[in-house]
């Protein structure tokens, strides 16, 4: 019989861990991380995930903004709210819940929010810091599930890894952080040929492929690590809600075969909010007061990147956000191209991030 993965334990753990630095960075800097989550609309599931997140930050100590908006609310006044928040000195995390009305374009607002404050790692920035191995926010379930496997003693290196499917929100970049961890990975999906075959080679098998108990035991090899992210409810006159919930892994089968297994519920699912203090935590440490917008002469500046002189001397204005490109002759074009925290520029002398 495989060993449980025990989720909830290791989630009490590192919040306890996430509480003592954020009381640590509090006494030692001053700084209370800061975490804005944005609900739009009355999604009951929405809600009581918005719900989990608020507590789960005021118990690490965070300070915690929610933003109930009704489902009315137009795109350009959540952008706006989104904007406010990036150039909030106190907040340090923004999150807009998902799903959003139909009317809203969740890429347009996930675009609007700065990548340092991404912290459900969603931006392009980060995804993109993901594919080319810079630094960033990771998504957070995908965080969880290797924080699993690590605290539980199971090695990823040179293991074959098999991810049966391949959303953005967990398969690409699970997949992707695996590779970054030296695993051979597979991603398997709707199309996928014999997939029984391909899930039989699998040292580490993760199932998130949103449907109810599709993984049986005939899809896995003897001794395998099994990580089931789905989450499903499913009629059952025995319990007294009328329901019980089950994941993408039917658990009866497959664990007498495998050594190690994430159940359903209390596998991957406490670790997901878990990651998302996490990043929060990260977000904090790097925050700094941006100086107030004001109108500068060029001349005497240096860029932060290279640490070169301006090219021309020509009244500037600073955005009031670091990280805001300036649109002016004056600007280093190495910046440019260089990291987002680089994109800007300080007078000579100023301390760097």
């Amino acid at each position: 019989m495989a060993e449980v993965i025990d989720g909830n334990r290791i989630a009490r753990e590192v919040r306890a861990e996430i509480r003592a630095q954020a009381i640590e960075l509090k006494a030692k800097r001053g700084i209370t991380p800061g975490l804005a989550v944005i609900l739009v609309g009355e999604d009951p599931a929405s809600k009581i995930y918005v719900g989990r997140k608020e507590k789960a930050a005021a118990e690490a100590g965070f300070l915690s903004r929610e933003f109930l908006l009704p489902a009315e609310t137009t795109e350009d006044r959540l952008r706006e709210i989104v904007a406010g928040l990036n150039s909030s000195p106190e907040i340090h995390g923004i999150l807009v819940q998902l799903p959003l009305p139909k009317h809203i374009n969740p890429d347009v607002v996930i675009e609007t929010i700065d990548p340092r404050k991404d912290v459900d790692g969603f931006h392009p920035v980060n995804i993109g810091g993901l594919f080319t191995g810079r630094p960033g926010h990771r998504a957070c379930t995908p965080l969880g599930v290797i924080e699993l496997l690590d605290r539980s003693g199971i090695a990823i290196e040179g293991r074959e890894a098999v991810i049966v499917g391949r959303s953005n929100i967990v398969g690409k970049p699970l997949a992707l952080m695996l590779l970054n961890r030296h695993a051979t990975v597979t991603i398997c999906h709707t199309r996928t040929r014999d997939l029984a075959a391909v899930a039989r080679r699998a040292d580490i098998l993760v199932a998130a492929a949103g449907k109810a108990e599709m993984v049986r035991g005939d899809m896995v090899k003897e001794g395998a690590v099994i990580v089931d992210v789905g989450i499903h409810r499913i009629p059952d006159a025995s319990k007294k809600s009328g329901f019980r919930l089950v994941g993408d892994v039917k658990f009866d089968e497959v664990a007498p075969k495998c050594s190690w297994i994430a159940p359903v519920p209390g596998g991957v699912g406490p670790m997901t909010i878990t990651s998302l203090l996490l990043n929060t935590l990260k977000a904090s440490r790097h925050a700094f007061s941006p100086p107030s917008p004001l109108t500068w002469r060029a001349r005497g500046w240096s860029c932060v990147a290279t640490r070169g002189p301006m090219r021309a001397c020509k009244t500037i204005r600073l955005p009031s956000l670091p990280g805001q490109r300036i649109s002016t002759p004056s600007s280093c074009r190495w910046c440019w191209r260089s990291r987002w925290w680089t994109r800007w520029m300080r007078p000579c002398g100023w301390p760097t991030m």
